[in-house]
């Protein structure tokens, strides 16, 4: 190397010229199409989002009534920017769809290829037939119960099961003092009345929040899970020492004989554990109630059989059984505000970064949501599952 010089020899040999590849802000066209899904009456925008993204340049059309089951009118929405139709087959030609529930075969012939679509997925109730569909049309498909955020929850599904387990408590204090199913007993902690005898089984998100409102409302709350570091958490974030127990059978039918409500909130890998078995039910106090919050995976009482939100219980063994699968879509309007609140910054980042390729480089939360790219399946569990090949996102997407 020359000493005068300041430069290595490799710094002065030619390089290659980069140059910032300039971003170019993108202009979204989403469709809302209405909800067909059994009970669902839930929407992915609520009016204010839409107006952000319309102020923002971008356009949203949305089938009439769409909104409907969340008490959203079409009024609102228009005056928010959207624009409005009757013409499903309209909604469902936009580059870029958002729904709740996954589309029916039926709605997939209508999308466009390559495709943006962004629902749910519900790995447990589809058919093979769903992912053939997809990757005929080469459509790229995010499910929202698989993104992540920046510290590893994923917000969809902890929102939706914060709304199951504060709606459990409040559906059972219904159950409770009902004319028809009821005993008449408050759920409340009135002086010299003994308290509620609330039993959670499963100390997950479902199980924190159904534990917080009970305990707001005053009863006596007993928590069962086998894992101990959820037992710490829930005392942790409830703020005050509970009683919790690992599911011992002694403990969990002691608790059982006593307790006037009961909510299972266990998940299992394919199927949620069957618990709380026939003749625990047959043990328990006349009138109590049993909510299933499992049950769409199969339920974690032996005694539950699946119920809707239009007739919702059943008795057995004198006890009233709550076993509707769905149960945020009861309360649409706040699981409505809830899952607008994840997509619209989404959104919003989507058209910021130049399309959802560029989003989905940068942003791993995003890519974790992604299961099927222009047609191609991405997704190791999906693929496990439904015995299909499949290829790594990270290959795909640089």
């Amino acid at each position: 190397m020359d000493t005068h010089s300041p430069f290595t020899k490799e710094m002065l040999l030619p390089q290659e010229e980069r140059l910032e590849v300039d971003k170019k802000r993108g202009e979204l066209l989403i469709g809302i199409p209405k909800e067909t899904h059994f009970q669902e009456r839930r929407i992915c925008l609520t009016p204010d989002a839409v107006g952000a993204l319309t102020a923002n340049g971008h356009r949203v059309i949305i089938e009439s009534k769409a909104g409907k089951g969340a008490r959203y009118t079409d009024k609102d929405y228009s005056e928010a920017g959207a624009e409005i139709t009757n013409d499903t087959e309209k909604v469902f030609s936009c580059p870029m769809i958002l729904k709740v529930e996954p589309p029916s075969l039926e709605e997939i012939e209508m999308i466009n290829p390559q495709t943006v679509l962004i629902s749910a997925l519900q790995i447990k109730t589809q058919k093979k037939s769903y992912f053939e569909k997809l990757a005929s049309k080469r459509i790229t498909a995010l499910a929202f119960e698989f993104i992540r955020d920046e510290d590893g929850t994923y917000p969809a599904v902890r929102t939706l099961s914060e709304i199951a387990g504060t709606a459990a408590i409040q559906i059972a204090s219904e159950i409770m003092s009902s004319k028809e199913t009821g005993t008449g007993m408050l759920f409340g902690n009135i002086s010299g009345v003994p308290p509620a005898e609330v039993v959670i089984i499963g100390a997950g998100t479902v199980g924190e929040f159904a534990a917080r409102s009970a305990i707001g409302l005053g009863a006596n709350v007993k928590v069962f899970d086998n894992s101990i570091t959820k037992l710490r958490c829930i005392q942790t974030n409830v703020g005050r020492p509970l009683y919790t127990s690992t599911l011992q059978p002694k403990n969990l039918v002691k608790a059982l004989k006593r307790c006037d409500v009961v909510i299972g909130c266990v998940r299992g890998a394919n199927r949620a554990p069957v618990i709380v078995t026939d003749q625990m039910v047959q043990g328990m106090k006349n009138g109590a109630v049993v909510i299933d919050v499992s049950i769409d995976m199969g339920g974690c009482f032996e005694t539950s059989d699946v119920t809707t939100h239009d007739n919702p219980t059943f008795k057995k063994h004198r006890v009233t059984h709550y076993c509707v699968p769905n149960i945020p879509a009861r309360f649409a309007r706040t699981a409505s505000i809830s899952l607008s609140n994840i997509f619209t910054p989404y959104l919003l980042d989507i058209a910021e970064e130049g399309g959802i390729e560029n989003k989905l480089r940068f942003d791993r939360g995003l890519k974790n949501g992604l299961y099927f790219y222009h047609g191609i399946l991405t997704k190791k569990s999906v693929a496990d599952w439904f015995d299909l090949s499949y290829r790594d996102i990270n290959l795909l997407i640089f």
